[in-house]
């Protein structure tokens, strides 16, 4: 079968070029007449050309570093019939000159590419010069001062921003010639400004370091292109870096000696020897840190190592210290608790809660459907009466508001209760300046990553207690480490793991299966709707898998259950990429559920049009807008690049640089769905996954129905993951030092 992108892609059509071209064309002049959208971060570019040989306007879609209205361009590549875009000249390579006509030069000046020169400035300048203009401002400047008009300090202005363009466009060709394409080489200018040449000519290594986006492999081209040698130290001690810094992307607070040293030496191609001398010089300037994971030699990235260290050091003084309320009456304060929520507490319930009063550091961890929220109603009851100021969070949107939502109070995100400033990264809330709380509850802890608990322990009053609550057999945080699984296996703590199912939850195959699952038990389905939640369907091959997930999602669901395919029903996957990962999904799913693409707006993470499914990718404190959250476009406009986005039914809008915060989302990761529920998942496992398969994947992603859950896997794919119990091995020591 063929994938929705290679369909869409394979309409190269011969109707594309105008009458007279060549159907096969495989180049493209003209003159940019506007920008429709320019990602200075990536360089993707949609461009309308007046080009040669043709009456209308040209769409062309590529990727360059610079570029503005009223530049001559050349380009290659091939004319496609996009779905949502008609016919367009998909651009291989792009590369523009400055304008040569009066008219494109005025509307390359009125651009805003150069501070100081707006509509009414340009008209000006090309009155006064003409077809000179752009060489006046090169080697004439002072003729500025002659323009009708002009004040000096307008003339300086202009002066200044024309100089600050051209260093720009120096600093562009400097790194394209030596091998970074247009993309890298925008984002290298805009992070190290016109002294870019200079500092990276010092160290070219620095790329990898402090630009996000670049790899060690990138920068080492660069490197070797100036001239560096493969022996020389600072790339021995590049390399090295990397190679830790790939760990701690990849979960791991630190890396063994040995497991770091064979993913150098892949890297670099040497030997122990000069890696040892790498890591002498990295430690001598503590770019890196020494320790030990398991008695074994290893090597920590500064911030990680400290967030550890704080973790289990703050940790400790907590679980030896007593909640500051008092503790005389609290029997019967959980029994009018009781009274209050209606509920009857099982005996390990009743533990719980007496547990959570009489302690100041605490982990409440369970499964599903064993009463987690109803133990969090009941302590917040039970201390209603004590004057106890309580502060709920958990580490995403989602989490928050269903905490918000289950206890009737008020829950954060962590990031917000900490006060973070968007600007800088920062949170206000610190050792000097602590939460204003007796208690703190932290749900959903086991997506709290090491640097992200280390801020809420700082940030927690010394008297202050700590519940942390979460199910530790769900997937790990997305940032390094693993700190409820750690703080619960170092018996440090004081843990209650709650294992019955009750009744009115025991009768839920999602449930039941998720907990088949943690035995290592390849989960049974229903074989009807009549006989539960949870489905298993088996899919012949990856071909096949397609047109299944398409079939349950588009018909069998709304058919059977009532759902909406687009609001009720979420696919996930264990991968991004590949024919059944979250983006090729997303196409194949859009085009039966929202085929109608007319005012779509273009952008290279997808086009987005009325009634698409989108999720935000980042956090968005001023927006209200989380990481994962997902929302429905209900409005566009193509022309400024902006649109509408209702999320849980507030309309929130995206003008055309905050685009990019978006992604089509009729797929998503397994990984972007913790947190999260949905009222039915489709979740598919194909053997393709295999490095992804492990319990606490699948685990996690039955769970995330409410309803309903399908499953489409093949066979084997579901026995891997059910019988992997380790997964991922993530190499920390906080259970160590919790230990100690």
């Amino acid at each position: 079968m063929t994938s929705p992108d290679a369909r869409r892609d394979s309409r190269a059509s011969p109707g594309a070029p105008e009458p007279g071209e060549a159907p096969d064309a495989r180049s493209l002049s003209g003159v940019i007449d506007r920008v429709t959208y320019h990602n200075e971060e990536t360089g993707f570019a949609v461009l309308k050309v007046k080009a040669k040989g043709r009456k209308d306007l040209a769409t062309v879609v590529g990727r360059i570093a610079a570029v503005a209205p009223g530049e001559k361009l050349e380009a290659t590549g091939q004319w496609v019939v996009d779905r949502d875009r008609g016919p367009q000249f998909k651009a291989e390579t792009i590369s523009t000159a400055a304008p040569a006509s009066a008219s494109g030069i005025e509307r390359y000046l009125a651009s805003g590419l150069i501070r100081g020169i707006g509509q009414e400035t340009a008209k000006k300048l090309v009155a006064a010069f003409g077809r000179d203009t752009l060489k006046v401002l090169d080697s004439e400047p002072e003729r500025l001062a002659a323009v009708p008009g002009l004040t000096p300090e307008r003339v300086r202005r202009i002066r200044e921003g024309w100089t600050a363009q051209q260093g720009f466009r120096d600093v562009l060709l400097f790194l394209t010639e030596h091998g970074l394409g247009p993309t890298r080489a925008a984002r290298v200018q805009k992070t190290f400004g016109p002294q870019a040449i200079e500092l990276i000519r010092e160290d070219p290594y620095r790329l990898a370091r402090e630009i996000k986006g670049f790899d060690f492999q990138t920068a080492d081209q660069f490197a070797l292109s100036l001239g560096r040698g493969r022996d020389d130290p600072a790339r021995l001690a590049a390399g090295l870096y990397a190679a830790l810094q790939e760990g701690a992307m990849n979960g791991h607070c630190g890396v063994p000696r040995i497991a770091l040293f064979e993913r150098a030496a892949r890297l670099l191609g040497v030997d122990d020897a000069e890696l040892d001398q790498a890591a002498g010089r990295l430690l001598q300037s503590r770019t890196i840190i020494a320790d030990t994971i398991g008695g074994e030699a290893a090597f920590f990235l500064p911030p990680l190592w400290k967030a550890e260290n704080a973790v289990a050091e703050r940790l400790k003084i907590l679980a030896g210290g007593h909640p500051p309320w008092r503790q005389d009456g609290l029997s019967q304060a959980v029994l009018t608790a009781e009274a209050r929520t209606g509920k009857r507490l099982a005996p390990a319930q009743a533990l719980a809660v007496e547990t959570a009063l009489g302690s100041k550091c605490l982990v409440i961890t369970g499964g599903p459907g064993v009463g987690k929220t109803t133990i969090i109603d009941t302590i917040l009851k039970a201390l209603d009466s004590r004057e106890v100021e309580v502060a709920l969070c958990a580490p995403t949107g989602r989490a928050a508001k269903r905490m918000a939502e289950s206890t009737g109070r008020e829950a954060k995100t962590i990031h917000r209760l900490l006060e973070i400033d968007p600007a800088t990264g920062q949170f206000r809330r610190q050792r000097s300046y602590p939460i204003a709380a007796d208690l703190v509850i932290a749900d959903e802890a086991s997506m709290i990553d090491a640097e992200l608990m280390q801020a809420l322990l700082d940030a927690l009053p010394p008297h202050a207690a700590l519940i942390l609550v979460g199910d530790v057999d769900q997937l790990p945080s997305v940032g390094p480490g693993q700190v409820l699984g750690d703080i619960i296996a170092s018996g440090a703590v004081s843990v209650v793991r709650l294992t019955e199912v009750f009744r009115q939850a025991g009768e839920s195959r999602i449930i039941a299966a998720a907990h088949a699952v943690n035995e290592g038990t390849v989960p049974e389905g229903a074989r009807s709707p009549e006989e539960g939640d949870f489905f298993v369907v088996e899919m012949a091959s990856v071909e096949n898998g397609v047109q299944k997930i398409i079939e349950i999602v588009t018909s069998r669901l709304p058919r059977r259950f009532g759902l909406d395919p687009v609001r009720e029903v979420q696919v996930l996957t264990p991968m991004n990429r590949g024919p059944l990962g979250s983006q090729a999904l997303t196409q194949a799913l859009r085009e039966v559920l929202n085929p109608a693409r007319e005012g779509a707006i273009v952008r290279e993470t997808g086009a987005f049009a009325p009634r698409d499914k989108v999720m935000q990718t980042d956090n968005d404190y001023e927006k209200e807008v989380f990481n994962g959250d997902i929302g429905y476009v209900t409005a566009t406009d193509p022309r400024s690049g902006s649109l509408t986005v209702a999320f849980d039914g507030r309309e929130v809008h995206y003008v055309a640089d905050q685009l990019d915060s978006l992604v089509p989302a009729y797929a998503t990761t397994i990984h972007k769905a913790q947190g999260s529920e949905y009222p039915a998942v489709v979740v598919v496992l194909a053997n393709a996954h295999y490095p992804m398969l492990a319990r606490n994947l699948l685990y996690t992603a039955i769970t995330r129905g409410k309803r309903l859950a399908v499953l489409v896997t093949e066979r084997r794919a579901l026995r891997m993951a059910a019988e992997d119990a380790m997964g991922r091995r993530r190499w920390t020591r906080l259970r160590e030092k919790l230990s100690a």
